[in-house]
């Protein structure tokens, strides 16, 4: 290894940079024998749980930053994707909390932050093994997961937890999770969170870790927004760099396919139809899903990741990816960051990437640890421009060829085939509370397992709403078996009476009801049949009857007034006694008067002129 302080490559503010070659071969050659991980300083136990995966020798990046991290120094560590920075932050992580005291219930000893949910399981599978040989304890806190397995595992006490920042600042404001005990913070995909609007969520995570405690930050770019972090946070770092930013993988083909406008789905899908493990990009999550049906369509089985899925199903389907039980996996941006899938041999962009760093992240699922890959780029005839300027920025040239469908040059260059036109079944998105990952059973799950309503593998003899046996009586029912409607002999329900029993309507003799009344007891329109001319008893009264002398409306005794009625001299409103005025009565010459003036009916010509007004009661201008 040589030392370098080529600015260029890192900021100043790093005070020690560690270039190395990009030439893994190379450098294993080059190095001593003797270099395996005990050498690095790893504790046995966790060189053991090492050889037992079939992992004897370290990676360029671990064979940089593992002693560095092992001393208790701040670390930059930048790499390509599939480089190996995960053991690369994470033996030093597990060997330092190793030697230290067990976890507080609800404060965590350290702490990886990560983007994405996937990158967190990733990181959280890497390392769960080795962490079980020397009794260090993990535990992921992501979105879309349920949180009481995350509550009840931080509260019996934790050493490391891998998280995203929403999900661990949501248990930091529940109470449930103290930063205080934190002595190592690593940061996998620094550029990543910065990119996606993370920075505010993960300084205000830093800030609540100890100011004196250790911090790893690694990612395929130490630029940006990440310098901010740096400055802030980071004290005296070491920075170890495998390659420049913009270098490309020298076992990666780049491919650059013009084809017509109306073409792009049927060679998207010659494409996806070929042998091996193919990653397929598209720019939104509506674009991965109808691609995703298309595909279906033609006889290509694919899935489909994206954010906008739950956890559940994201899990399953890159667990179905990684099995080799579907070839094609179809993604967005999400799946480009961190995601490790051995064996995938291309990677398809069905939408050119428009930022140079995109690019050699998605290019990164392939040729990862040495092996072979080629990445495809379908660009329409007005994209050529701009996808070139991107990827001369990216440090790539790529081959560019004119194709249609059925070309000749597409099974050469990259194996595409003919799809089978048979339609495959789709698997839709469960609709269910909330999201789970895989294992965690949800309302109208039986059993254990990731099981959905209407799934028919349930275990034998678990029974459901509207399942019955095909054995028994005439409708399929084993003998003294029930179901709604049936009733045992003797049971009784609405409307059933036994002997004796009563029921609306059944009164015993004398019993009254609503309506009934006993003999002689009169109510409203009843009238006996006898007495005077209209079957009343004399001296009877009913309404409209009136005895003599009763007064009704309309009847007035002598002299009694009514409405209308006024004696000699009296006043009501609008009468006005003879020469009385009010606000809007007009004079005989016409035209309206104010009801303060008082009146004047002398003639016009008869007042003096200095009495004279003009209109609205103001005297005339005079004139000199």
């Amino acid at each position: 290894m040589t030392t370098s302080a080529d600015s260029s490559i890192v900021p100043s503010v790093y005070d020690t940079t560690v270039e190395t070659s990009d030439a893994i071969p190379a450098q294993a050659d080059a190095a001593p024998a003797e270099i395996d991980f005990a050498a690095l300083g790893l504790p046995e136990p966790l060189v053991r749980a090492l050889a037992r995966q079939g992992i004897t020798t370290p990676f360029e990046i671990q064979r940089a930053t593992v002693p560095d991290a092992l001393a208790g120094r701040d670390v930059l560590g930048r790499g390509q994707t599939g480089s190996g920075k995960t053991l690369a932050f994470g033996l030093p992580l597990l060997a330092r909390v190793a030697a230290g005291k067990p976890a507080r219930p609800m404060r965590p000893r350290a702490l990886v932050l990560v983007p994405t949910r996937e990158l967190a399981m990733q990181v959280n599978d890497a390392l769960l093994p080795l962490g079980k040989s020397l009794n260090v304890f993990l535990k992921t806190a992501v979105g879309g997961v349920p949180y009481d397995r995350q509550i009840d595992a931080l509260r019996r006490g934790v050493e490391i937890i891998v998280a995203t920042p929403g999900r661990l600042g949501d248990l930091i404001e529940r109470g449930i999770c103290q930063l205080d005990d934190v002595e190592v913070t690593v940061l996998d995909e620094a550029d990543q969170m910065a990119d996606m609007g993370f920075l505010p969520e993960v300084t205000e995570l830093l800030a609540k870790t100890p100011a004196n405690g250790q911090r790893l930050l690694f990612s395929a770019t130490l630029d940006g927004d990440v310098d901010a972090l740096v400055k802030r946070f980071m004290n005296d770092p070491v920075t170890h760099s495998t390659a420049p930013s913009t270098a490309s993988v020298s076992t990666m083909d780049h491919h650059m396919l013009l084809i017509p406008p109306h073409e792009k789905f049927p060679v998207a899908a010659s494409i996806a139809a070929r042998d091996g493990r193919t990653m397929v990009f598209a720019r939104t999550q509506l674009g991965v899903d109808r691609l995703v049906e298309q595909l279906a369509a033609v006889g290509v089985r694919a899935g489909g990741l994206h954010g906008g899925k739950t956890q559940r199903m994201r899990t399953k389907t890159l667990a179905e990816f990684r099995e080799g039980r579907m070839n094609v996996l179809v993604a967005t941006d999400v799946a480009a960051r961190g995601i490790h899938v051995d064996g995938v041999t291309l990677v398809l962009h069905v939408d050119p990437p428009k930022d140079p760093k995109d690019y050699l992240h998605r290019a990164g699922r392939t040729a990862r640890a040495g092996e072979s890959g080629a990445v495809a780029t379908l660009v329409l005839p007005k994209q050529r421009r701009t996808t070139l300027a991107m990827m001369e920025k990216a440090g790539v040239a790529p081959a560019e060829t004119r194709v249609r469908l059925g070309d000749p040059a597409l099974a050469e260059l990259i194996g595409a085939r003919e799809p089978s036109g048979v339609p495959v079944r789709v698997e839709a998105e469960p609709r269910g509370y909330g999201d789970r990952s895989g294992g965690s059973r949800r309302f109208d799950d039986r059993s254990g397992g990731p099981r959905r309503f209407g799934d028919r593998d349930r275990p034998q003899g678990e029974r459901r709403f509207g399942d019955r046996p095909q054995f028994g009586d005439r409708d399929g029912r084993p003998t003294g078996e029930r179901r709604y409607g049936d009733r045992p002999t003797g049971e009784r329900r609405f409307g059933d009476r036994p002997t004796g029993d009563r029921q609306y309507g059944d009164r015993p003799s004398g019993e009254r009801r609503f309506g009934d009344r006993p003999q002689g007891e009169r109510r409203y329109g009843d009238r006996p049949q006898f007495g005077d001319r209209d079957g009343r008893p004399t001296g009877e009264r009913r309404y409209g009857d009136r005895p003599t002398g009763d007064r009704t409306y309309g009847d007035r005794p002598q002299g009694e007034r009514r409405y209308g009625d006024r004696p000699t001299g009296e006043r009501r409103f609008g009468d006005r006694p003879q020469g009385e005025r009010r606000q809007g009565d007009r004079d005989t010459r016409g035209g309206f008067r104010s009801e303060g003036r008082g009146r004047d009916d002398r003639p016009r010509d008869d007042r003096p002129r200095d009495d004279r007004r003009g209109f609205g009661g103001r005297p005339p201008a005079r004139t000199h």
